[in-house]
């Protein structure tokens, strides 16, 4: 229970800090952390990243940059793209899905490391215009990978909405934080529909997972615009491959499913 309370706690920072990255700790964290398995352990994250980025989201609900048009886009096509991530996730091995996890944290890493600040797309044009004709396929297109990405593995996916919405339709920074929470809300609401009845859910420490991530959330969610974003994203993708690290060794030994 301690480490239930602990480390959704960190999921809740990062989230409020980020605007995503938190959730995908959060199926390592489950499995290892607290020792819960894969089956449980993809809903219990979607329950506990839904609620805590719906926390995040409060503070930002006045500052006007949430853009609702595209977070529905995302969040439509997305929830459809959930259940189908879910209908893969019941064919494969469990420890398949860990080891497709692991890649996938190296591949956030790399991105948070590499990833530019440049803005550009059709989707916030310079003189503040949106090309719709252009906006519109990209935003499918990304929400329909990130929505089946949330259905495989149980993640939030702000970690791949957030490069999205910079560096491929153009949001500023601020705008794709605050816009991504909205879209980890619909997706991590959809995929934990997508998942629902396949295992038991321990209601204890999901609560005491998600009231902790709750409340990290918001602590950070004011404290985000005093941090350097750049630096918090290096040093978190270096946690990242850490942990990626451990769950490809644990998967190779025989550890956990």
């Amino acid at each position: 229970m301690i480490a239930a309370l602990g480390l959704g706690v960190v999921i809740g920072v990062l989230l409020g800090l980020l605007g995503g990255g938190g959730s995908i700790l959060a199926v390592p964290a489950l499995v290892y952390g607290v020792g819960v398995p894969i089956a449980a352990a993809i809903p219990m994250s979607l329950i506990v990243v839904g609620v805590s980025a719906a926390a995040a989201l409060i503070p930002r609900l006045r500052g006007g940059q949430i853009n609702w048009r595209i977070a529905g886009i995302f969040g439509v096509t997305g929830a459809g793209a959930a259940f189908a991530g879910a209908a893969v996730n019941r064919l494969l091995d469990p420890r398949l899905v860990l080891a497709g996890f692991a890649l996938l944290m190296v591949a956030a890493g790399i991105r948070m490391l590499t990833g530019g600040n440049r803005v550009g797309g059709d989707c916030a044009l310079p003189e503040g215009g949106v090309n719709w004709r252009g906006c519109l396929p990209k935003s499918i297109a990304a929400g329909l990978a990130v929505g089946f990405l949330t259905g495989l593995f149980g993640v939030g996916g702000g970690f791949l909405i957030i490069p999205a919405f910079v560096l491929l339709l153009g949001l500023p920074m601020g705008s794709a934080v605050a816009t991504s929470l909205a879209v980890i809300v619909i997706n991590s609401a959809a995929g934990f529909v997508a998942h629902l009845g396949e295992a038991h859910l321990d209601p204890t420490i999901t609560l005491a997972f998600a009231g902790t991530a709750v409340i990290g959330s918001l602590l950070a969610g004011r404290l985000a615009h005093r941090v350097s974003t750049a630096r918090l994203q290096r040093w978190f993708a270096y946690l990242i491959f850490a942990v990626a690290a451990f769950v490809l060794v644990q998967v190779a030994v025989g550890g956990p499913s």
